[in-house]
């Protein structure tokens, strides 16, 4: 299934497209008291590359996930990034008392055009004429539309996901992750993405990194031409290896 939404509009408050950020780990290691959570993670990614973090739950996603973001600093070890970045979170964090072109103006410096910014944006992410409403009347896939221009409003070099789409319907779930695929190859940011769904995963990156126990244990190229038909079977392969990790019992 696809979802037919708008092309990105060229704006010239809006860049055409965006310098990924370039992340470098280096052994890495990030401890809460005397609990270890990530064991000297060392990892590369590229400038533009579409990463996916999976594994069971605890096994350290979202905190890998928060150190590169910079929302949390490493025990030992280092991180290197360049370029601003943003989080989107499951929830979509949204301002109930400010119209949703507000929650988008969110972060924006000051100057005449952050309203004219908001709109734009909107309708990359399929909410033309929607900005005058409030948070209450919007279903959850247009919260998390809105919560994903408000990402993309202040040109991040790197966009973080930490389980966006885990609340939504299944439709809507391949909806946005048509859309979020859009956006990332329109706009050139480095994406990131903690996801407990295998078949996301290979749906929408080109690199899955599995976490088991703090350590990354598969490291997975996906070189499936995209648009991503569902169903394929070399995706399913793939898929089918993830899992098979996953649910190896000691």
């Amino acid at each position: 299934m696809t979802a037919d939404f708008p092309s990105v509009i060229r704006d010239p408050v809006i860049p055409a497209s965006m310098d990924g950020a370039t992340v470098v780990l280096r052994d890495v290691v990030k401890a809460f008291g005397d609990h270890r959570v990530l064991h000297g993670i060392d990892l590369d990614i590229p400038a533009g590359q579409f990463v996916a973090i999976v594994g069971r739950s605890g096994c350290g996603k979202s905190t890998l996930l928060r150190l590169i973001a910079g929302l949390d600093q490493p025990t030992s070890g280092t991180i290197g990034l360049d370029g601003p970045v943003r989080l989107m979170f499951q929830e979509p964090r949204l301002l109930p008392w400010q119209s949703v072109a507000a929650n988008v103006e969110v972060g924006l410096p000051p100057g005449r055009d952050r309203r004219r910014i908001a709109e734009a944006v909107l309708a990359q992410v399929g909410l033309t004429g929607r900005g005058g409403d409030w948070p209450s009347v919007l279903s959850g896939g247009q919260k998390q539309r809105v919560a994903l221009g408000r990402a993309l409003a202040s040109h991040p070099s790197l966009l973080a996901f930490d389980e966006p789409l885990g609340a939504l319907d299944a439709l809507t779930r391949i909806e946005m992750q048509t859309l979020i695929e859009q956006v990332w190859q329109e706009k050139g940011f480095t994406a990131i993405v903690v996801t407990h769904d295998v078949s996301e995963a290979v749906a929408l990156a080109d690199r899955i990194l599995v976490l088991e126990e703090g350590r990354v244990v598969m490291d997975v190229a996906v070189d499936i031409p995209r648009p991503r038909r569902r169903g394929d079977p070399v995706a399913g392969a793939i898929e089918g290896r993830i899992l098979e990790r996953l649910l190896q019992r000691d």
